[in-house]
């Protein structure tokens, strides 16, 4: 049988939490799929490193735009892309014009997934209207919406009006074994763990929605001997140095830049810490619980139901700021604390958020909506 083609539409391809879920995907159903990646943004596709060898895969080169003004021609060019292909897989509110494409010429083309895994600062504070009516006509064409928490379900079912036939909770899992690796084999660029330090670890995309800046206003209120290590890129790390510098604490912040594998390395925090804005289901609170850390951060989409019982406490309830740096300070301060809380986060992450559950999920879905049973393993 030949293998199924499968078109990702992606507004940019550079490794965050979706795109790291597509390429362990693609990774996953190995030679009975190839793949061909539509990056909106044609510099941007760092994800591609990730891939394993032997996958076989191209980047397209001077595809239609996926976005702009609406436009029947544009959308008539989208449309006669995705033809080529035997299932076309399109990623959150920047690749949603494939979708609308398929509706407003559908003849001829394969069916599609639109996956959508949150938003970012232009609607961090509240759904534009605009786009809520955009997505209502659009994801009508759509096979189905595939949504990682229980906030976005509803918003799908509720402001979005999909029917729940077409929407699929799947949430993000990985392999949660990798997480329990010795401590000799985690390793951060140019960061060395000292005696009795506490490390106050985030995983995030250097933007303006995970309010990193703000992290760092909190974290500077601690006391003790503390570090905070900041994995990520983005447009936002002068914000976040001069926050750092502002508070004459720049010597104890670090920021590697992105790192890939987080196995690998977040063993060397001893919590993770987020300050986002908004967030759906975070794959680095997952990754984080699997290495048995305690979660602080603000209670942004499902992460209040993410964690353990035990970590409940320590996800914000009020303002912000001050509910981070006091949540810190609290863990900081107790070894046996940030143990028991750990020990119950891995433990849920054990039972709740294996790889394997959600590598299945999304087997049997494109293999439904592909019209080939069983064809990705």
């Amino acid at each position: 049988m030949a293998a199924i083609h499968i078109l990702h539409l992606h507004s940019s391809f550079d490794l965050g939490g979706k795109e790291a879920r597509a390429v362990r995907l693609m990774n996953a159903f190995g030679d009975v799929a190839r793949h061909t990646i539509v990056s909106g943004v044609p510099e941007a596709t760092g994800a591609r490193d990730a891939i394993a060898k032997g996958i076989a895969y191209d980047i397209a080169q001077n595809p239609p735009p996926l976005t702009g003004k609406p436009s029947v021609a544009r959308y008539e060019a989208i449309a006669k892309y995705m033809r080529r292909f035997d299932l076309v897989l399109s990623y959150n509110w920047g690749a949603i014009d494939g979708v609308m494409a398929r509706r407003v010429f559908g003849k001829g083309t394969p069916p599609i997934v639109h996956h959508e895994d949150g938003f970012n600062a232009d609607e961090a504070g509240g759904l534009k209207p605009e786009r809520n009516m955009y997505r209502r006509i659009a994801l009508g064409a759509a096979h189905a919406l595939v949504v990682p928490s229980r906030t976005l379900e509803t918003i799908a079912l509720g402001t979005w009006k999909q029917p729940a036939g077409r929407v699929h909770r799947i949430v993000n899992g990985i392999d949660v074994a990798r997480y329990a690796a010795a401590p000799g084999a985690r390793t951060i660029p140019g960061f060395r763990k000292k005696p009795g330090e506490v490390v106050i670890g985030t995983l995030a995309g250097l933007r303006a929605v995970k309010d990193l800046p703000l992290l760092v206003r909190a974290f500077g209120g601690l006391s003790g001997p503390v570090r905070l290590v900041i994995v990520g890129e983005g447009p936002e790390r002068g914000a976040i140095q001069a926050a750092a510098d502002a508070m004459g604490i720049a010597d104890r912040v670090h920021l590697p830049g992105f790192l890939p594998d987080p196995a690998r390395y977040i063993g060397l925090f001893d919590m993770l810490a987020l300050s986002s804005r908004s967030e759906q289901f975070p794959i680095a609170v997952v990754e984080a619980m699997a290495a048995g850390l305690p979660v602080v951060a603000p209670p942004v989409g499902d992460v209040p139901t993410m964690v353990s019982v035990e970590n409940h406490p320590y996800i914000a309830r009020g303002g912000i700021e001050l509910w981070l740096r006091d949540a810190m300070q609290a863990l900081v301060a107790d070894a046996d604390l940030r143990a028991r809380v750990g020990a119950a986060n891995r433990l849920k992450a054990q039972a709740e958020y294996a790889e394997s559950g959600m590598i299945d999920a999304y087997r049997r879905l494109y293999a439904a909506a592909a019209g080939a049973p069983g064809i990705l393993g």
